[in-house]
């Protein structure tokens, strides 16, 4: 079957040999001009031999897991109606984040502890915390317009003001009464929210 021997193929010549041999066999002709790679290619092949290094330093579970991964957020997406990859942000994402930023003032509520009120009492009971949360942009009025140019025209200077509507409360809850914990009875007023608007 062997006979002990190897034999070798040639290495293929590279781009830069061959056209050196080429050049030497027609020197009679005009000198090539020195060819140049594009910059896209450059680009493109910095970035291949970037993802390339980065992929040889994980070990053959980390790749088959970020595998699993992404088949897992696909099917997820395909079971879910989509028709693409979830992998990048979609072109709408920046208008729903932005859209989101600019909820309506509206009268929202938290379950939490007295404690957590941050008004200085120790206690474990729990209370609805109601308060108002959003933006105004739609409550702008001539006021505000007027107000935010003469801050920007540097006539008013010291005084702080606000040159746009806030959402705050316009009328508060009934008062809520706790035990704290060393039993003593407390009742505090104006605590939650109970209409939000902007003022």
């Amino acid at each position: 079957m062997f006979n002990g021997s190897r034999t070798y193929s040639p290495l293929p010549s590279s781009p830069s040999s061959s056209r050196a041999s080429s050049s030497s066999s027609s020197s009679s002709s005009l000198p090539a001009a020195p060819r140049r790679s594009p910059r896209a290619l450059q680009r493109h092949s910095s970035l291949l031999s970037q993802y390339s290094s980065l992929l040889e330093s994980y070990t053959e579970g980390e790749i088959r897991q970020l595998i699993s991964a992404l088949v897992e957020r696909y099917s997820q997406a395909m079971n879910s109606g989509g028709h693409e990859l979830p992998l990048f942000p979609r072109a709408g994402s920046r208008r729903k984040r932005a859209r989101a930023r600019h909820k309506p003032c509206a009268l929202k509520e938290l379950e939490v502890s007295v404690s957590e009120l941050g008004l200085g009492y120790e206690s474990d009971e729990t209370v609805l915390f109601r308060y108002c949360s959003g933006t105004c942009e739609a409550a702008v009025r001539s006021y505000d317009l007027s107000l935010k140019s003469m801050r920007s025209r540097r006539r008013i200077k010291k005084e702080k003001v606000r040159a746009r509507p806030c959402c705050r409360p316009l009328a508060y809850d009934d008062d809520v009464s706790f035990l704290d914990a060393y039993n003593r009875y407390y009742t505090v007023n104006e605590l939650s929210a109970k209409e939000c608007g902007c003022v």
